[in-house]
């Protein structure tokens, strides 16, 4: 029987898609918590958390006892054609947890991407418009119609083109990058000067904290004025929140840090901790435009999923996560605030609670992706697993579960401390 990593990959290669990306070229025997052992026996620090989808950790108790009791019951029924209590249960939790002081329903899906296309959707559906704005930067998932809307070509368009039309993208505010509030402001003014007019435009889609893109935070002041500009035109606003949402940024929606209430949100990722689950949910009367029939699929709102989502929840109630997500952060961010001040290639710390990264730039200001690159490549030969991410593919971002001990979470830190004093030139002591 094949036991090395180095086996399964000629096998992967032989077998798997080349366009499947495998950033870390190891195969999982085994996790618990905040970390996963390989075919080896080899331990890593999950930095990771399968790309933020594990807020409560690998193979939570609660979790793992929901999946295993609602497993004896039934694993699948299609809730199109049989329900299940636990659909209508997650439904009920996440109307109760998006903010706004309205009536609210959910569609229960599968993926991130599934969310997004089907929020698109009700959004065309309940205004009687087509058009979609979005913005540079942001990442919204792998089907067309999503590819459409994700404002970065490399890797995830190249080849898959034509895309759905009516898409069109504004400016994200990027202080660093030479983008300001009123440029991303002026784009928007851009766009229904040039491209479509207000009343065509069905929905304005953001994420609060771009994910892919490079957890950069959406300003508050800008998330307000956004509101205002789709109440001005009749145009609703849909948050993204397949990556910040789940309570990875200290409150279960990062958007309502600002105090912005959207009209539909998409969550993902987390959701489930670590099984399939998506929904959109939002204004009952925007929710309820699709026709009956018109939403759903045959594994949408899974059974084992629904338990787990609902194992999920009751997690973050009873270990008080939204909390330990803010004091994670708060910790992240002065740690790698206090690596800063001995490595100038750190040229930027951001995030919003959890949810943190921080930019590598070169001496004369440009994205350094190759210290990216052999700074995951250093981790992972240390026992840590790590994230790149950004339009440049120069950032690194941290999404450890928020159930990880702050001890845990140092010795990781370090060995990322460690591996920048080794790979970046010029460097006084790493802190």
């Amino acid at each position: 029987m094949t036991q090395s990593n180095q086996d399964w990959m000629q096998r992967r290669r032989a077998a798997v898609a080349n366009g499947v990306k495998q950033t870390h070229e190891i195969f999982a025997a085994r996790a618990d918590n905040a970390e996963l052992w390989d075919i080896e026996g080899r331990r890593y620090i999950d930095f990771a958390g399968g790309i933020a989808v594990l807020n409560t950790g690998h193979c939570h108790p609660q979790v793992v006892a929901a999946v295993q009791e609602q497993l004896a019951r039934f694993s699948h029924t299609c809730f199109q054609i049989v329900a299940h209590d636990n659909y209508v249960e997650v439904a009920e939790k996440l109307n109760a947890l998006a903010p706004g002081d309205f009536a609210k329903k959910s569609v229960l899906l599968t993926t991130g991407a599934e969310a997004v296309e089907n929020a698109v959707k009700i959004a065309r559906a309940a205004t009687r418009r087509s058009a979609v704005i979005t913005f540079t930067g942001g990442y919204h998932g792998r089907t067309l119609m999503t590819l459409a809307m994700t404002g970065k070509v490399n890797p995830f368009k190249l080849g898959f083109g034509p895309f759905p039309g009516e898409v069109f993208h504004a400016r994200f505010p990027n202080v660093l990058h030479g983008v300001s509030i009123d440029d991303a402001k002026a784009s928007l003014e851009t766009i229904f000067m040039n491209d479509v007019e207000p009343s065509r435009v069905a929905a304005i889609v953001i994420e609060p904290v771009q994910g892919e893109g490079g957890f950069y935070v959406a300003p508050f002041e800008f998330l307000r004025w956004l509101r205002g500009l789709c109440d001005k035109h009749g145009i609703l606003l849909i948050d993204d929140e397949i990556q910040t949402g789940a309570g990875r940024t200290g409150k279960w929606f990062a958007i309502e840090h600002s105090g912005v209430v959207p009209d539909l949100i998409t969550t993902a990722k987390s959701l489930a901790g670590g099984l399939p689950l998506s929904a959109v949910v939002g204004r009952a009367e925007v929710m309820d435009a699709p026709l009956p029939g018109g939403l759903g699929g045959t594994y949408a709102g899974s059974p084992l999923a629904c338990a787990a989502a609902i194992a999920v929840i009751r997690t973050f109630e009873q270990e008080n996560l939204l909390e330990r997500g803010r004091v994670l952060g708060e910790h992240l961010m002065k740690r790698l605030h206090d690596l800063q001040q001995a490595v100038p290639a750190i040229a930027e710390v951001r995030g919003l609670g959890a949810m943190v990264a921080f930019e590598l730039l070169t001496a004369d200001g440009k994205p350094d992706a190759d210290l990216a690159t052999k700074l995951v490549k250093y981790s992972l030969q240390n026992s840590l697993i790590l994230l790149a991410c950004g339009i440049y593919g120069n950032a690194i971002r941290i999404l450890v579960p928020l159930t990880a001990s702050t001890e845990l979470v140092d010795t990781g830190l370090d060995i990322i401390a460690d591996g920048l004093r080794e790979l970046s030139p010029a460097i006084g002591k790493a802190a």
